[in-house]
C-alpha cells in the first residue's frame, strides 16, 4: 500500500490516474445538482473491518490548501477504524492527493488497535498542519485522549505525540488554533474531549510550540459534562468552545480569556428539541461551529420545534460575540415547516475575512425527503445553503448528492454511519465540502470521501425565517436520555 496516494482532476469530466503508484481514480455519477468527485478511498484490507467505507470527514483550509482527515474502513463494533486517511488539496480544490496518517494504529506502523474521531486545523503561528485522533481499544484500556499527527504541508505527516494522560474512556476529540496575529494568545491550539468514563467530563488542553507537546489537561468551573465542544479564537484571545451536554438535551458553551489557563462555567446557549432520524441513522445530534472575522460565534444544529408534532427537524442557528449572551434561536429556511424532510448532521464554515452583515456561511447537511421512514426506504441525500449577510438570508438548497439507501453505508451498533459530523472550507469565497458519498455495489462497500469539483458558488439569497416563531410547548419525539452519550462504546451503548 502506497503511503500518499494522487488523485488528478483536470476538467469537471476527465481522470487522469498516476501510473507508478498503480492508483485506480473514479468519478461519482450521482443524481444531483453538481458535479461530484472522489478524493480517496480505504486503503486497508484488515479482515476485522468494512472495507470500502470512509466516514466523518474534518475539513480546514489555509490559503490555497484544503485538508481534509476521515475514517477509514470503519469497524462495526466498539467503534473507530483501522486509521485515519487525508486527502490534501494544495491547489484551492483542483487536485488532490490523499494517504494514511502515520503512526497511529499497528495497521500503520502505531501501536494502537483502532483509531477514530478525526480532525484537522492549521497553526499559522508556527506553520503547521495538526491532525488529531482518538484512540480506541475493544477491551476497555485506559488510552490516551488525542494523538497529534503534524505537517508542513498537508501531505508528509509525523509520527503523532500524545495529547493526554490515559483515562478511562476519553471520546469525541477536537482541535483548534488561534490564528488571529492580533491575539495575545496567536498561536495557542486548543485540544478538547470528554471522558466518558467520568459521565463525559470535559477537559481542554493548549499546545503553544506547534502541537509539539501540550500542557496538562484542564477542567472548565464547575466541571461541566459533554461532548463535541469545538474551541473558536476570537482577535482579541478569547476563546469560546461551544458544544452539547452529555445528553444531548443542551447546546453548551465554555471560554477563556487567558489562553487557555482557566476555562469559564458552563452557558447554556439553547435547550435541543430534536425528532429521532429514521432507518437506523447514526446521530449523535452533534452542533457545528465557526466564527467570523469580527469574533461573532455562530452556532448550527438539528432542532424540531418550528414543527407540529416534531415530526422532523430543522437546522437552526445562534450566535453570540462573548460566549455568555446569545441570540434567539432562528431557523434556517431550507424549506418550509410543512414540508416532508428532515435535517440533520449539519457542517458549518465561515468564509476567513467576512463577518457581520457581510459574513458568508456555507453550511451541509444531510436530510431524508420524507422524514417517515424505515430502514429500507429512507433515502439519504447531501445539501447545500449559504447566506452573505451573516444568515439574515438565505439562498435556495442545492443538492449535493443522493438518494442513498441506508444499506450502503458503514454499520455500526449505533446505526448506518457517514459520520457524527461533517465539514466543509472556503477557499477564494467559493466553499468546498467534504462528504461521505456511497453508491451500490451489491456484494461490497463503496463509501468514499468526495468533494464538489470546482467548489460551490453562491445563489440569490431569497429566504428567511424572520418573525417565525417556534411552536408554543414543542419537545422532543422520544423520551430523554438517562445515560450520557459515548460515541465509540458501540456495543455497551
Amino acid at each position: 500500500m502506497s503511503n500518499v496516494a494522487v488523485l488528478l482532476t483536470r476538467s469537471p469530466r476527465t481522470y487522469f490516474p498516476l501510473l507508478m503508484l498503480s492508483i485506480l481514480t473514479w468519478s461519482l455519477t450521482m443524481q444531483a445538482q453538481v458535479q461530484l468527485t472522489g478524493i480517496s478511498r480505504d486503503q486497508f484490507s484488515n479482515s476485522s473491518s468494512q472495507h470500502g467505507t470512509e466516514v466523518e470527514p474534518a475539513t480546514f483550509a489555509f490559503g490555497d490548501t484544503i485538508v481534509s482527515v476521515f475514517q477509514e474502513g470503519r469497524f462495526v463494533n466498539d467503534g473507530g477504524a483501522p486509521d485515519n486517511g487525508f486527502a490534501t488539496s494544495l491547489d484551492g480544490g483542483a487536485t488532490w492527493q490523499y494517504g494514511a496518517l502515520p503512526g497511529l494504529t499497528a495497521w500503520h506502523g502505531g501501536i494502537y488497535e483502532r483509531v477514530s474521531d478525526p480532525s484537522i486545523t492549521y497553526d499559522a503561528a508556527h506553520g503547521v498542519w495538526l491532525a488529531a485522533s482518538l484512540p480506541v481499544s475493544s477491551t476497555g484500556v485506559r488510552l490516551t485522549a488525542m494523538l497529534v499527527n503534524s505537517s508542513t504541508d498537508g501531505i508528509n505527516w509525523s509520527n503523532p505525540v500524545a495529547v493526554s494522560p490515559k483515562l478511562s474512556k476519553p471520546d469525541k476529540t477536537w482541535l483548534n488554533c488561534d490564528n488571529n496575529a492580533t491575539s495575545p494568545f496567536y498561536g495557542h491550539c486548543y485540544a478538547e474531549w470528554d471522558n466518558n468514563g467520568d459521565v463525559d467530563a470535559i477537559y481542554l488542553a493548549v499546545s503553544t510550540d506547534g502541537g509539539k507537546t501540550w500542557g496538562a489537561p484542564v477542567q472548565p468551573a464547575g466541571a461541566p459534562i459533554g461532548l463535541g465542544l469545538q474551541p473558536l479564537a476570537q482577535s482579541n484571545g478569547t476563546v469560546i468552545a461551544p458544544g452539547v451536554d452529555a445528553f444531548l438535551a443542551n447546546i453548551i458553551a465554555v471560554s477563556s480569556t487567558d489562553g487557555g489557563t482557566t476555562w469559564s462555567s458552563q452557558t447554556t446557549v439553547s435547550s435541543v428539541t430534536y425528532h429521532a432520524a429514521g432507518g437506523s441513522l447514526r446521530d449523535l445530534v452533534l452542533p457545528s461551529s465557526a466564527v467570523d472575522a469580527s469574533g461573532t460565534v455562530y452556532v448550527v444544529w438539528q432542532d424540531c420545534r418550528f414543527r407540529t408534532n416534531c415530526t422532523a427537524n430543522d437546522l437552526v442557528m445562534s450566535t453570540s460575540t462573548d460566549g455568555t449572551t446569545w441570540s434567539a434561536v432562528q431557523r434556517i429556511p431550507i424549506d418550509e415547516v410543512t414540508s416532508s424532510r428532515d435535517h440533520f448532521i449539519p457542517g458549518l464554515a465561515i468564509e476567513p475575512g467576512t463577518s457581520g452583515s457581510i459574513a458568508h456561511l456555507g453550511l451541509t447537511f444531510y436530510y431524508y425527503p420524507q422524514t417517515n421512514c424505515t430502514t429500507s426506504t429512507c433515502q439519504l441525500e447531501e445539501g447545500y445553503i449559504s447566506s452573505s449577510d451573516g444568515g439574515t438570508t438565505w439562498t435556495a438548497p442545492t443538492k449535493l448528492a443522493g438518494p442513498m439507501q441506508l444499506g450502503w453505508l458503514a454499520n455500526t451498533n449505533q446505526g448506518f454511519m457517514v459520520g457524527d459530523y461533517e465539514s466543509l472550507a472556503f477557499v477564494g469565497g467559493k466553499a468546498h465540502p467534504v462528504l461521505a458519498v456511497a453508491k451500490n455495489t451489491a456484494t461490497v462497500f463503496d463509501e468514499v470521501m468526495a468533494t464538489t469539483a470546482s467548489g460551490l458558488e453562491d445563489g440569490l439569497a431569497l429566504y428567511t425565517s424572520e418573525g417565525e416563531k417556534p411552536v408554543p410547548n414543542a419537545h422532543s419525539d422520544h423520551l430523554p436520555r438517562t445515560t450520557p452519550v459515548c460515541d465509540n462504546c458501540d456495543e455497551r451503548e
